[in-house]
Parts: C-alpha cells; sequence; structure tokens
C-alpha cells in the first residue's frame, strides 16, 4: 500500500478487504503531511498556504457505515431498482469498468446506457473553472446498426451528442466543491437502444449516481428526468410514442431539495402549466436521489476531500485593502472594453504587489518607527548565545531595536482568483445597493433594462427603454439582418448585436439528421449560431462551432419553430445564421428577435412575433445589505451573468413560452423562485413585442424576388416512373431541359407529390407542362395533331404527342397503302396527325396515321388541332370532336377566355359521343393541378402552389 504525497490517496497494488472481526483501525489519517520543505523560498507551495491555526488534519473516509459495520465491497457487482413515473430503472455497478473511479449502467425498459467517472492522479494548474469534461455518444451498434460513411464508425460528435453532453454538464457543475484541481472525465455510452426509451434523461440520472459513487467531493447527489404533457397529465419520462403527443419537452435535473437546471420547448405554454410541470419533475427527482443516497451510503468510495486547495483566507482582505477603492471606481466605467482594461490594469497591479513586492499592511507599517525599551536582568554577564532553541528566560537580553515588518507573498494563481472573486462580491454588492436605494419593483417596464447603464453608474437617471428610429431599434440589442443580399437593420442598443440572415430554399437545402432510429430525419429549418471572439474584442479560437454555439443555436431554433408556418402552405427550407457581432449580453436571445424580425422581411408568413430576455439573480442579498429576499434582474449583462447566481432564459410572447433554458452555479433554487422569475419574464416580453410592433419601416412580409419559386403538383403514385425514368435519366433530361433546380417526389398520401423549384417562372411552366402531359392519362380514341417523329425503326415509326410522351405507330399504320420500310415515307422531325388506337398493360401507346386519311375516317379530315405554341387556340369543331383537357366545343371559348395567357395547352383531341364525361372529370382533375400566374405576381405561385391538390 503506497501513499500519494501530494494528494494524499491510497494506491493499492491489490484491491484490500477489512475484516468485521480484525482489531486494525478502519480510517487512516495522515498528519502533517506532506512534509515541510527545508529550502526556503518567498513563494508558497499550494498546500502551505493554509495557516497553521486553521491546518487541520486531513483523512481519508472510514470504510464503515454508521452502525460500525464493514461495507460493501465496491467491487462487487450491487443493483437497484428506482421507481419512475409508472415504471422502475434497473441502476448496476460493480459489473464493468471496475478500474474507473465509479461506473453505473442505468436500464429503462430496453435501453441502456453506460457511464463512467474517471480522474487525473495529479492536480492540474488551478483555476476558476473545474477541470470536468464530458463525453457522450450514441453508438449504433445501441440499435443494431451500422455508422455509414467510408470507415463504418462513430466519428465526432453530433449536434445532438453535444446537446446531451451539455445536459450533463450544467447541473453537475454547482455541486462540485471549489478547489479540486484534479481532472474529471465523464464518458457515456448508449449500449441500447429500443425506440421507445430515450437515453437523454437516463445520461443525466446515471452521470450524478457515478460522481455520487467515485471519489470527486461533491455536495449533493443529481438526477434528471423527462416531463410531458399529454391532454392534462404531465408524465415522468415519457416514451417516444407519448411524447409525439405531447405539448410539452422539459428535461429537469436537481438534488432532493432544489432545482439545477431546466431545458425545455412548448407551443405557447402558459407559465403556470410550465410551474406544474417542474413541480413534478422536481418530485421524481427528490425520489430518484433519495434512493440514490443509499446506494451511496453502500457502494461510494470515500472522496479526495484533502485534494482541496483553497487560497489563504487571508488573503480576501489583503486584496480588498489594496485594490478597494480603485475596484469601486473601476466598476462604474459604463462602456464594456474600457472597464474590462481597468480591471485587468487594476490585477496587475494587485499581482505586483502580493507577488514581487511583498505585502505589508498599513497598520504594520505605521508601527514600524516604534522602538522597544532595553531591558538587562544582568548587565555584568555577557551575552549567551542561545543553541537549539532552549532559550532561559531570565538571562535573555533585549536591546533597543525598530521593529521591522516581514512582507508577504502569494501565488500567482491565488492572487487571481481571490481578485476574480473579490472583484464579483463588489458587482453583486454594486447591483443590490441600486435595487435596495431605488426599491425598484419586479415590474419589468419600470425595472432596469441594460443593467450596465444603471448599476454601472452612467450617466443616464432613468431606465433605458426601447426606442425605435427608421431602419434602427434603440435600447436593449442591436439586430442586423440581411436576406438574399438585401440589408436592413434593427438596432436596440451597442452592447449587443446580432446580424441574421435567412435563407429559402427546396428540399434539398434541408440538414439531414442521422439517428439511432434508423429512419432519415430531414429538418426544413435551422438555426445556426455563431459567436466569433471579435464581438467581445478578443483574439480567441476560430474554426468549427463550439458546444456553446450549438446549445444556444438548439434553443433560439426551438424557440422560433412554434411560428413557422406548415410545410403545405409554405413548402419553403429555411435557414436562419445569427452571428453575434458585439456581445454584452444574452446573445442566444438576441438571436431569437433578431430571428423573429428577419423571418418576417424575407416574406415568410410567421404565426406571430415572439422575443426572448435573459434573468438573473443575486440569492443572498442580506450579505450585501438587502433585506435577504432573492432579487431577480431582468435583461442581464455579460458581468451579471458571470457574477450572478443564475442565467434564466425565456422566449415566447405575452401568451405563452416557447423556449427556456436555466443553469444555476449555486446550489439551487426553489420553486417560488422560479415561479417570480417566470413571471417577471413575461412582464419583459410584453414590453419588448409592445416596442417592436412600433418598427419603422417594418419588415416587408414580401416574398424576395431573390427567393426560388416553388410549385407542387400531385399525381398518381403509378406515374412516378414516367417522371424518373430509368435510373432517374428522365428527370434530370427535364431539369436540362427546362433549367430548374430541381424537381423532388415525395408520398403525400394517396396522391404523390411533385416539388418544383425554379429560378424564374419560364422555366417553372415549362417543366409543369411536361410533367403534366407525362402524368396525362390518354384515352384510347383521342387524336393528336401535328406531333413530330423523334425516331425511325424498322417496324415504325415513334412519335412525340406531347412533351416527353411518346408513341409507337406501327408501319401498317402510316398510310392506307404498302410500305416496305419507314423511311421511304418519313423522315426524323416530320410532322404527322395520329390517333391513339391501344394502350397495353404496360402503359405504352399505340397509334396510327391510317385512321386520320380520308378514305379512312372523313369525318376527321377538317380537325385541326394547335401547335402548342400560346397564341394557338383550339378551333371550333363538330360535336363529335373537342380539345384534350377541355370541355366540348359548345364550351370551348367561353373556357378559353377564363385561361390565363400562360397556360401550357395541349395538343390533342377527342372524340365527344363516347368519352366526354371522362374528359370533363380529367379537366377539373388537370385544373386542379395546374396553377398558373400572370407575370405581373410571381410571388403569388408559391402560395397557390402550396394549395394545389
Amino acid at each position: 500500500m503506497l501513499a500519494n504525497p501530494s494528494s494524499g490517496r491510497l494506491h493499492c497494488a491489490k484491491p484490500f478487504h477489512f475484516h468485521p472481526k480484525s482489531n486494525e483501525p478502519k480510517c487512516f489519517v495522515f498528519r502533517n503531511w506532506p512534509p515541510r520543505s527545508k529550502s526556503k523560498s518567498k513563494f508558497c507551495s499550494l498546500s502551505l498556504l493554509v495557516p497553521r491555526k486553521n491546518r487541520k488534519a486531513f483523512g481519508i473516509r472510514a470504510l464503515t457505515d454508521a452502525t460500525g459495520a464493514a461495507a460493501v465491497d465496491v467491487t462487487q457487482p450491487y443493483s437497484v431498482k428506482i421507481p419512475v413515473g409508472d415504471r422502475h430503472i434497473l441502476i448496476e455497478t460493480g459489473h464493468i469498468g471496475r478500474q474507473a473511479s465509479a461506473s453505473v449502467t442505468v436500464t429503462d425498459g430496453e435501453t441502456i446506457v453506460y457511464t463512467s467517472v474517471c480522474l487525473a492522479d495529479t492536480p492540474s494548474e488551478p483555476s476558476d473553472f473545474f477541470p470536468l469534461s464530458v463525453h457522450y455518444q450514441e453508438r449504433f451498434s445501441a440499435a443494431g446498426r451500422t455508422s455509414g460513411g467510408f470507415f463504418k464508425r462513430e466519428g465526432r460528435a453530433k449536434d445532438h451528442e453535444v446537446l446531451i453532453c451539455r445536459l450533463i454538464d450544467r447541473p453537475l457543475r454547482p455541486t462540485m466543491l471549489n478547489g479540486f484541481y484534479h481532472e474529471t472525465q465523464i464518458l457515456s455510452w448508449v449500449l441500447s437502444y429500443d425506440g421507445l426509451h430515450s437515453p437523454d434523461s437516463l445520461a443525466v440520472t446515471a452521470a450524478g449516481i457515478a460522481v455520487a459513487l467515485s471519489e470527486v467531493p461533491n455536495t449533493k447527489t443529481i438526477a434528471g428526468v423527462r416531463i410531458g404533457l399529454v391532454g392534462d397529465r404531465f408524465i415522468v419520462n415519457p416514451t417516444t410514442k407519448e411524447m409525439e403527443d405531447s405539448e410539452l419537452d422539459l428535461l429537469l435535473a436537481g438534488t432532493d431539495s432544489a432545482i439545477l437546471m431546466i431545458e425545455g420547448y412548448c407551443d405557447f405554454l402558459p407559465e403556470e402549466k410550465l410551474l406544474q410541470a417542474i413541480e413534478v419533475g422536481q418530485d421524481a427527482v427528490r425520489a430518484i436521489c433519495n434512493e440514490v443516497e443509499a446506494l451511496v451510503k453502500k457502494c461510494g468510495k470515500p472522496k479526495m476531500f484533502d485534494a482541496i486547495k483553497l487560497p489563504p483566507p487571508e488573503l480576501y482582505n489583503h486584496v480588498e485593502e489594496i485594490a478597494g477603492d480603485e475596484l469601486v471606481r473601476a466598476l462604474q466605467i459604463t462602456h464594456k472594453i474600457p472597464r474590462r482594461k481597468a480591471l485587468l490594469s487594476l490585477e496587475g497591479e494587485v499581482l505586483t504587489i502580493l507577488t514581487e513586492k511583498g505585502y505589508v499592511s498599513k497598520d504594520t507599517a505605521l508601527a514600524g518607527s516604534e522602538t522597544v525599551p532595553d531591558i538587562f536582568e544582568d548587565e555584568d554577564e555577557d551575552e549567551e548565545v542561545i543553541v537549539d532553541g532552549e532559550v532561559d528566560e531570565g538571562d535573555v537580553h533585549i536591546k533597543p531595536t525598530s521593529r521591522k515588518s516581514t512582507p508577504l507573498f502569494f501565488s500567482e494563481v491565488d492572487v487571481k482568483l481571490v481578485f476574480k472573486e473579490v472583484t464579483s462580491k463588489f458587482l453583486r454588492r454594486r447591483i443590490v445597493e441600486h435595487n435596495h436605494s431605488s426599491k425598484c419593483p419586479t415590474n419589468f417596464s419600470e425595472n432596469f433594462l441594460g443593467v450596465e447603464e444603471e448599476v454601472m453608474g452612467g450617466p443616464q437617471k432613468g431606465y433605458v427603454q426601447l426606442t425605435q428610429d427608421v431602419d434602427y431599434f434603440q435600447g436593449h440589442m442591436e439586430v442586423l439582418f440581411s436576406h438574399e443580399g438585401k440589408h436592413r437593420s434593427f438596432r436596440f442598443s451597442s452592447v449587443l448585436q446580432s446580424l441574421a440572415v435567412v435563407t429559402l430554399g427546396d428540399k434539398q437545402m434541408a440538414q439531414r439528421i442521422d439517428n439511432l432510429v434508423g429512419v432519415d430525419e430531414w429538418k426544413r429549418f435551422y438555426l445556426q449560431y455563431t459567436f466569433p471572439p471579435s464581438c467581445v474584442g478578443e483574439v480567441g479560437r476560430n474554426g468549427a462551432p463550439s458546444r456553446r454555439e450549438i446549445g444556444h443555436g438548439m434553443l433560439a431554433e426551438r424557440a422560433l419553430e412554434p411560428i413557422l408556418p406548415c410545410d403545405d402552405d409554405f413548402p419553403y427550407t429555411v435557414r436562419v445564421e445569427s452571428t453575434i457581432t458585439e456581445s454584452n449580453g444574452s446573445s442566444s436571445m438576441a438571436s431569437v428577435c433578431g430571428g423573429c424580425l428577419a423571418l418576417q422581411d424575407a416574406g415568410v408568413p410567421i404565426k406571430c412575433s415572439i422575443v426572448g430576455i435573459a434573468m438573473g439573480l443575486v440569492l443572498d442579498t442580506q450579505e450585501f445589505g438587502g433585506d435577504g429576499s432573492p432579487l431577480i434582474l431582468s435583461d442581464i449583462t455579460g458581468s451579471e451573468d458571470a457574477s450572478g447566481d443564475m442565467d434564466f432564459k425565456v422566449a415566447g410572447n405575452e401568451h405563452g413560452v416557447t423556449a427556456f433554458q436555466m443553469d444555476i452555479k449555486v446550489s439551487g433554487i426553489t420553486l417560488s423562485v422560479m415561479r417570480k422569475a417566470l413571471l417577471q419574464a413575461k412582464d419583459g416580453r410584453k414590453h419588448i413585442i409592445a416596442e417592436l410592433l412600433k418598427c419603422s419601416p417594418p419588415p416587408s412580409g414580401r416574398l424576395s424576388k431573390y427567393a426560388p419559386l416553388i410549385h407542387i403538383m400531385k399525381v398518381k403514385p403509378e406515374k412516378v416512373n414516367l417522371i424518373i425514368g430509368s435510373g432517374g435519366k428522365k428527370v434530370k433530361s427535364i431539369i436540362e431541359e427546362t433549367g430548374v433546380d430541381a424537381i423532388d417526389t415525395q408520398e403525400d398520401g394517396i396522391l404523390l407529390q411533385v416539388k418544383i423549384t425554379a429560378r424564374d417562372l419560364s422555366s417553372l411552366e415549362k417543366s409543369k407542362a411536361i410533367i403534366a402531359n407525362l402524368t396525362m392519362v390518354p384515352t384510347v380514341g383521342d387524336i393528336y395533331r401535328n406531333c413530330e417523329i423523334k425516331t425511325i425503326a424498322p417496324y415504325g415509326v415513334f412519335v412525340e404527342i406531347a412533351p416527353g410522351r411518346e408513341g409507337l405507330c406501327h408501319i401498317s399504320e402510316l398510310s392506307s397503302d404498302w410500305l416496305a420500310k419507314a423511311e421511304d415515307a418519313f423522315k426524323v422531325g416530320d410532322h404527322v396527325d395520329v390517333k391513339l388506337i391501344e394502350v397495353n398493360e404496360k402503359g405504352q401507346l399505340r397509334l396510327s396515321r391510317r385512321a386520320l386519311l380520308p378514305d379512312a375516317d372523313p369525318e376527321n379530315a377538317g380537325v385541326r388541332q394547335p401547335t402548342g405554341d400560346s397564341k394557338d387556340v383550339p378551333s371550333q369543331t363538330s360535336d363529335k370532336n373537342k380539345v384534350k383537357g377541355t370541355s366540348s366545343p359548345k364550351n370551348n371559348s367561353s373556357e378559353s377566355t377564363l385561361l390565363p395567357q400562360k397556360k401550357f395547352i395541349r395538343r390533342s383531341v377527342s372524340p365527344a359521343k363516347d368519352r366526354q364525361n371522362i374528359n370533363n372529370d380529367a379537366t377539373k382533375k388537370s385544373s386542379s393541378r395546374v396553377v398558373s400566374s400572370s407575370s405581373k405576381d410571381e410571388n403569388t405561385l408559391v402560395n397557390g402552389g402550396a394549395n394545389i391538390g
């Protein structure tokens, strides 16, 4: 058995056990460890920064329970079932991953999540950020699948996995103790997925249990649950089928007494419903934590409390004494960059004093000139040298000397940590003093907006309000957005800017989501958030999106999603880019406001306007002169976010909430505090929306001329092969011939949906005509005039009766006379009149020219058919004939006047006696599938096309 001198941890070559009857001690205590170094240095080691009078003996937790009985061997398998909602989850430990600090598997149904916790043997450099990393992975083998791509294995984390990593990380950090610098890593894998029980809430619970069982020192055990709302019934950990009908998707994590993290999305749910859901989730979390505490007592490992290294307590007083007055003046600077530079300069001065020059208190410096009177007990005796510290007080001779103070030196790391905490303390005091002195109520319209102007000592006396000017909004944030190269500016204030850009496209622009289920999921709306280092005036990393950027983008995306129109009403893929160009507040809520305005300006018919607001919290106000009640802040700035106790983002309108996210930096908040924050956020949203409605000029609300045109046609499913062709040759030829961007097919109930995307109206009309003729239902007896011969074969010719539709005219049907070869009478490019005489089982057409010759059918000799040019109109014929796709000759003139000028007119006629009713039905169906538009208003095409069928 070896001990690590730097941390006091025990390292055993083999697992050891304590016998219940043994007289050996069951608790090891290391005193005066590590040994003091004999070398002198002006810098103290981290282990010696604690004053000797406050230094306590570090120990390792006893391996026995409160009753004195031997604890369960942590290497032995142990499992427990915990009731959650209407079923149980199974927690197992000691089965796998026994070399990790702790590992657990959590099973719900047939979904299994495995989580392990490991920590480094030696501490890393001290910092103000707990060294915790979380990695979550959904392996495709859990669902019986193999990852796509060349390597056939999982690669970098997908956005969905990154979001779950954040869900695990955010509630764990508030429970970690300061001063623990051993790097901690949490790995979580989905080992099995049944498609019914979601693994994300299980991963949060598994991570909380694993940390509780490990050696990592933490305050309390956490657990997480998902809450759904089906009808009026709240469901704990609902299945995927139940979530399809749920109005709420809430994931909550906390301890047995408080809430640490919530994140949820809903469709304008009122605040009271949210509070009820949070209460249900808190009860479920409390039940899980109580069961886990019993498990920890049996299987938990000793916590490494001895590895915690904190700065010396007296260092806080020294920093306040040196920089207190200057710190107050620096925090009064209104603008962010000058204030940050002033704080950095002040921090450098404090570092120089405490690490290089040495600290001397003012009281000691003033007393330095005092002298101590001479004390002689025996003047005749010579001075005696005292050896080995043995002093005979009666023989000591004290001479009058000046009392010199010894400078105190501290490590640079400790000074930086303490300076940041002292700065945060001073800022919290100013926030509380401002609200206490002004007695500012919780109503948003009377509370301060943009706390930087008020709390930081700005020159303004009143509250910052949202005001507008032409092309600008001033006050809360600045939102600049552009659409298809046309820029418009919406400005709130210079402290926060978000450039929101909307791009419209077809299905090919949709985002493909690869998931465990195996069904391809396509997102027709997605928001991408970017936070470059330049937005805060810094130099930093720039590359792939960070976890923070992915999380903020998803929050804004889910907030805007409920206001989008359905695919049938607006068949576009919508992409929103939010680039933060200046940040000193909630940039995710700025993305919500800017994204909503950008959607309106892009012509997207949204259901209503929504906004977002970030709420802050100072929990312990009595320390700073308050009345002790929690202080909730509206529309917090960056400084208040960093120094406050809560970051609560809420998006929606005056009627309800669409998205919300809360992170806590303390041990948790109660339901009453959350109720107050939600109601105060509602007042804030009302205020912002009222100001947005005053926008001058307002968003255009009209589809841009640069946006693509989308037209939807509905055809029978058996006709899809005629459109696509062998290997997609036909649809590719249509795209090349007409110049449209894309032609997509999608099932839509009984009929098939064909979506045509084009950049101009002419190419769209051409593709519509080709597809309409490909999918039309030819009838035996129909006559087609002036049709082109496309191919000549030994047995006949192939005639194009409509664009993209050909039929065979056998050599015996070409002429009333006998022909040896078709080439003798016809050549490619000739135009002939043909009659449809047969449609076989495969849909192939058999045509006849001989049936239309005068001697063969004199009644049809005078029939004249349009050539397909838009200038041609159907000619008046006898009652026995009609133009295909129109009604009988009696109604030809009236219906022709109703057709638009750009309407495609088919080149066909058919007898009126035997097929009149069928053709009339076909006319009605055709007119319902084809939508034309005048050249004066191209935008009406999209709305009309969305309602086809």
